[in-house]
């Protein structure tokens, strides 16, 4: 088989490497560019395009994969790439931080806490600690309706049953 051409490798004399990569760019994708992309990025682009047009590119099935996990894929339109837990509207979770035992309400379209209502999980994560959380791992939420259970120590609760 023979070896595909270095990206740059037959461009003529004078012609600087990166003008030299941004051209064979452009021979290749049909327009200029982005001045964003490093030339690290379009040195590897170049060469899985010429390297496809030599020995031909994904598999459809390939390309199938990588459209429905980039959540290209029409069939999964709207759907969430990982399903997240849900959370009956009336459930009561408890988190234990620093010392301070957190009761948050779960409401139909958001939480509340202390008398304020948030949007997400996530958020009141983030207002009870300061910094980004997942709010459904920070309140131990398993995915496919599990829950964490409280620990010997009481400090870490899940879900607690509606009363």
């Amino acid at each position: 088989m023979p070896r595909p051409r270095k990206a740059g490798s037959d461009l003529p004399g004078g012609e600087s490497p990166a003008a030299a990569r941004r051209q064979e760019w452009e021979r290749l994708h049909g327009m200029a560019a982005p001045t964003a992309l490093s030339p690290d990025f379009l040195e590897r682009d170049i060469a899985y395009r010429l390297q496809a047009d030599q020995y031909g590119g994904l598999s459809a099935d390939a390309r199938r994969r990588l459209a429905a996990l980039a959540g290209d894929d029409p069939g999964r339109a709207g759907e969430p790439r990982v399903p997240t837990p849900r959370i009956k509207a009336g459930s009561t979770l408890l988190r234990e931080w620093h010392g301070r035992t957190y009761t948050v309400l779960a409401l139909e379209d958001g939480f509340e806490m202390a008398g304020q209502r948030f949007a997400s999980l996530s958020e009141v994560a983030r207002h009870i600690t300061g910094a980004h959380w997942s709010g459904p791992r920070f309140f131990g939420i398993r995915r496919g309706g599990e829950h964490a259970v409280a620990s010997p120590s009481g400090r870490r609760v899940g879900v607690a049953p509606n009363a």
